[in-house]
């Protein structure tokens, strides 16, 4: 996610602290590189316009050129220009005084209206709503299958229609009505999509929003489109009155146009991003974080919003009693990689750190390859008897053999992992007695661990 815009403006600023003294000439080359570095990122020209604008205004006052680091002074300055522009404040999900709250999913077709509206039924439940799901795609009844697929994989009610039910707008209130039967909450109505923005579709709409009053109307864009991706956000807006956007595939898209022109543009604010196939892969969007990560600066906040939601801190605790006691078996060490795959892919985990020192390096290393591996070590591990798990000093050649083949990999990759769990169970050891070593000076550390992490 916006690794080539992060790329070239971290080499602008890299080549401003090689300036001893900021001047209008190198402070006008620096704004010309952040512009191209803008519209190749694919952002819509009007806004880049904007931006460099406001930005050079604040730039090139007295303050900023005089100042004893102007370079860090101008990288506040797009920073907060960054902020700007995605919206400044997260915006969050608006709910009816009284329930259930309507929220209408709208979009092209292909943008990827359905999944997104299962994962935001997750990610409702996940934050204490009890949402009831309902397609009211009449024309493909295969979109209609699919959430409701969907729908069962999450354990969520979805109203499936009865036969004499062929309407969107039928569907939709029967909806609403099963949710206040049944004490839920918020009603998800998945609309129908097209190829095209065309007069038939956006009557549809209209009619279910005058029909629902729905308190939200969101639109799913697929960020893999960029300025296409905003120009129908604006169409429907115009159209419709949207009151926020779900940008799709976010993670395979390493410009990020589409985002960083969405909310000037429409007017709307970006709230959730789709940054995976998985249900869980739908984050809420924060301006500010963004805009720092962008920078290369992290999103440490993200990322301990992300543990705090994945990872069982009473497992990790009775993992450091473990090491501790030297009762740290494979079994826990399979255990462990468990929890950090469910923190997401290890570059995602990655874009969220600082980049500096040996972090900015690993940009250039294949995590994919090294994810590969993580599983590799869980099939291996999955391959043990308990016994084996339990005291991996009986794993003899003729086990190494029988477990290689049982884990579809080599026998070298079997000596490889039983290296790297000695290792880790030394380091981890080590680490954590320092660790608690510390805590009793300081009367209050208490340290989770991720072995062998």
């Amino acid at each position: 996610m916006f690794d080539n815009l992060s790329d070239k403006l971290q080499r602008v600023f890299k080549n401003m602290r090689g300036e001893g003294k900021l001047s209008p000439a190198n402070m006008e080359e620096a704004l010309r590189e952040i512009r191209v570095a803008l519209l190749e990122a694919d952002v819509h020209f009007k806004v880049v316009k904007q931006f460099i604008e406001d930005v050079k205004v604040k730039a090139m006052g007295e303050e900023v050129l005089t100042a004893l680091s102007p370079s860090q002074q101008v990288i506040k300055i797009v920073r907060d220009e960054l902020t700007k522009m995605l919206g400044t404040h997260q915006s969050r999900l608006r709910f009816a005084n009284e329930p259930p709250t309507v929220i209408l999913i709208v979009g092209l077709q292909g943008s990827g209206k359905t999944t997104s509206t299962a994962k935001l039924a997750r990610f409702l439940t996940k934050e204490g709503n009890k949402p009831q799901l309902v397609s009211v795609d009449v024309y493909r009844p295969a979109a209609r299958h699919q959430l409701s697929i969907l729908a069962k994989q999450l354990n969520a009610p979805i109203y499936e229609g009865t036969a004499e039910e062929t309407k969107p707008l039928e569907l939709a209130k029967s909806a609403r009505r099963e949710a206040m039967q049944t004490g839920r909450d918020v009603v998800l109505v998945d609309t129908a999509g097209r190829q095209h923005i065309d007069e038939q579709l956006m009557q549809e709409l209209s009619e279910l929003k005058e029909a629902l009053n729905p308190t939200e109307i969101l639109f799913v864009a697929d960020a893999m489109t960029g300025q296409d991706a905003v120009k129908s956000a604006d169409e429907f807006h115009k159209r419709l009155g949207i009151t926020g956007v779900i940008l799709t595939k976010m993670d395979g898209d390493a410009r990020g146009g589409a985002a960083l022109s969405i909310r000037t543009i429409t007017g709307q604010p970006l709230k959730f991003v789709g940054v995976g196939e998985k249900s869980d892969a739908l984050e809420a969007f924060h301006p500010d974080r963004v805009a720092s990560r962008i920078l290369g600066m992290g999103d440490v906040l993200s990322l301990i919003d992300k543990v705090q939601q994945n990872i069982d801190f009473k497992t990790a605790e009775k993992m450091q009693e473990k090491l501790l006691g030297d009762d740290f078996t494979l079994e826990d060490f399979r255990d462990q990689i468990k929890q950090v795959k469910k923190l997401g892919s290890l570059s995602g985990l990655l874009d969220m750190m600082p980049q500096i020192g040996p972090l900015k390096e690993l940009k250039n290393v294949k995590l994919d390859e090294s994810e590969g591996d993580l599983n590799k070590i869980v099939c291996i591990i999955d391959s043990m008897t308990p016994k084996e798990r339990r005291n991996h000093m009986i794993i003899n050649g003729s086990r190494r053999r029988r477990i290689a083949k049982g884990s579809g990999t080599s026998v070298q990759d079997v000596n490889n992992l039983l290296k790297q769990y000695a290792q880790a169970r030394k380091m981890m050891k080590s680490f954590t007695g320092q660790a608690g070593l510390l805590g009793k000076r300081m009367g209050k550390f208490k340290f989770p661990g991720l072995p062998g992490f």
